[in-house]
């Protein structure tokens, strides 16, 4: 049965070792994108799978999206897909019965933007209450304000000096004791901003950012922080490095690319964005064909991020400038109609064989928060981990909780 409460103590190691275990047994399934691939090295092996997922219309894809779980799919898709569901599961963090930040401290903050706010805040149980609250890589600081409605003292870091003034005249005019500094938390500096007093927090801060804060926070010796992570690929080495000491042990090695496999999950793109996107796509893939007949290679070629007015281009000016864009020999004419529905064609294969690997988005994305929190762990805290929102909000709805305990008065 999955778990229904947040993880916590011993659960934590165990639940790492068992997704380690899982992704380590079929990253032969995961770690391949089907955009890169003609042929996929796993269809072979699964060819009944393989076909049944080819045979799928775009909107049949677009469907199971969100939740590939349910897909009656030909096996191993069913007992991957059980799989995957009872090792991702991590429980829901219990809620405050408290009242929240008035309504308007909501001036300025996007109507979803808030909502997340909300929910991150009601989750916020530390056995001792907060003194000053430090909201990490805050922009116009709106989370750190509403955690600091009832006058606890807050500090803001930011790196963009426009946020940091707006933010500032927000809290001024809500009369906030709140002060809003410059500062790249990246920066060799960036420790002289925390002290033991401070509870840190940070919602959807980007890989190195979030990092960077439990390891400064932790050093620092504050008693207590909750970070929500988000783009675990924003890092600034090619690989993966781990923070815990299990995930350091571990044979699984990732790349940035690998790294991108957690966010692949989208909830909020409009209408124009997703055609904008799949247009993109289609374009790319049909590209890919006539990249590989040019080059004389039948390999996969990557090619730079496009501005999106390159979508106005006629489909035969698309692939030429893109060919020159790339070096290679400008193509003969072709039926270009047909090669633009062969890259069509191709869009509805790849995001059903996607669906496979999308099974896998939880897991990698679990044992990578397990990573942290084992690290904040070693670090002398104890910690929960738990989804503090549904995943229609935002897909990156899990949040670190962390608290040291301490056995001395002045605690």
């Amino acid at each position: 049965m999955p778990d229904a409460i947040p993880l916590s103590g011993p659960r934590l190691l165990e639940r790492f070792r068992a997704l380690d275990d899982f992704l380590l047994a079929h990253q032969d399934l995961w770690r391949p994108r089907p955009f890169n691939f003609l042929q996929l090295p796993w269809e072979a092996r699964h060819s009944e799978l393989a076909a049944w997922l080819r045979r799928r219309s775009l909107e049949d894809a677009e469907a199971a999206h969100n939740h590939p779980e349910r897909l009656a799919a030909p096996e191993p898709f069913a007992g991957l897909a059980a799989a995957s569901a009872a090792l991702s599961e991590t429980g829901e963090l219990p809620a405050q019965a408290q009242n929240g930040a008035p309504e308007r401290f909501a001036v300025d903050v996007p109507g979803r933007k808030w909502q997340q706010i909300q929910h991150f805040a009601s989750r916020l149980q530390f056995g001792a209450k907060p003194r000053h609250w430090l909201d990490w890589c805050s922009g116009k600081g709106h989370l750190g304000r509403a955690l600091a409605h009832d006058g606890t003292s807050l500090t803001c870091l930011e790196y963009d000096r426009d946020l940091v003034a707006a933010g500032q005249a927000l809290s001024d005019r809500l009369a906030l004791a709140a002060h809003h500094r410059l500062q790249d938390v990246l920066a060799t500096d960036a420790a002289s901003q925390l002290d033991a007093s401070h509870t840190p927090v940070a919602l959807h801060a980007c890989g190195e950012l979030h990092a960077r804060l439990l390891q400064l926070a932790s050093a620092a010796g504050c008693r207590q922080l909750a970070v929500a992570p988000c783009c675990y690929n924003r890092i600034d080495s090619t690989d993966y490095r781990p923070l815990s000491a299990a995930a350091r042990a571990s044979e699984l090695q990732l790349s940035r690319e690998d790294l991108r496999l957690p966010l692949s999950e989208t909830v909020t793109a409009s209408a124009r964005v997703r055609r904008q996107r799949d247009q993109s796509m289609a374009r790319r893939l049909a590209f890919d064909l006539l990249q590989r007949e040019l080059r004389g290679i039948d390999a996969y070629l990557p090619t730079p991020p496009l501005p999106t007015d390159w979508l106005q281009k006629s489909f035969a000016d698309y692939c030429r400038d893109l060919a020159t864009l790339k070096g290679l020999p400008t193509p003969a004419p072709r039926n270009w109609p047909a090669l633009e529905a062969l890259g069509w064609q191709r869009l509805a294969e790849v995001r059903n064989l996607e669906l496979l690997r999308a099974l896998f988005r939880r897991p990698l994305e679990l044992w990578l928060l397990l990573d942290r929190a084992l690290f904040l762990e070693e670090q002398g805290y104890q910690v929960r981990l738990g989804r503090f929102c549904s995943t229609l909000l935002t897909p990156r709805n899990h949040l670190l909780l962390a608290e040291r305990v301490t056995h001395n008065a002045c605690g």
